[in-house]
């Protein structure tokens, strides 16, 4: 069988440049400037060893629904963090909105999720709770 290895998550945007420095300011992601094979503009980010590429939508598109919790496709991002309550608090003071409060799930595992632009949901995860 063919082996395969991660390369990139592809997010799409009316405003890569808006929603790169969202995640420049909210989660330190070094924002990447590259060119499409097309030859278009294309803001990338490395988000801790993620590659994530920002395609330009035209203004008018519309964000995908997702009634009552139910998703197709990506359903969110997941960021591994220590101390996740302090996270949080940092992230609060930047002006994050969460959707779920730090919470624990299981003994050791507490979780949080942030909505980042486009309605994308960012999950923190902090596996190294005592």
């Amino acid at each position: 069988m063919a082996e395969f290895s991660y390369d990139h998550v592809h997010l799409r945007s009316p405003d890569p440049d808006a929603t790169a420095a969202y995640y420049e300011r909210m989660f330190g992601a070094k924002i990447i400037k590259s060119v499409m094979s097309n030859g278009i503009g294309r803001t990338d980010m490395n988000l801790g060893g993620v590659m994530i590429f920002l395609a330009q939508t035209p203004p008018d598109s519309e964000l995908s629904d997702k009634p009552e919790g139910s998703y197709v496709g990506l359903d969110h991002l997941g960021l591994r963090v220590r101390n996740i309550d302090a996270v949080c608090d940092e992230l609060k003071a930047k002006g994050a909105e969460f959707t779920v409060e730090p919470k624990t799930i299981r003994p050791g595992v507490r979780i949080a999720f942030v909505r980042g632009p486009q309605n994308v949901l960012i999950e923190l995860l902090d596996r190294d709770v005592a």
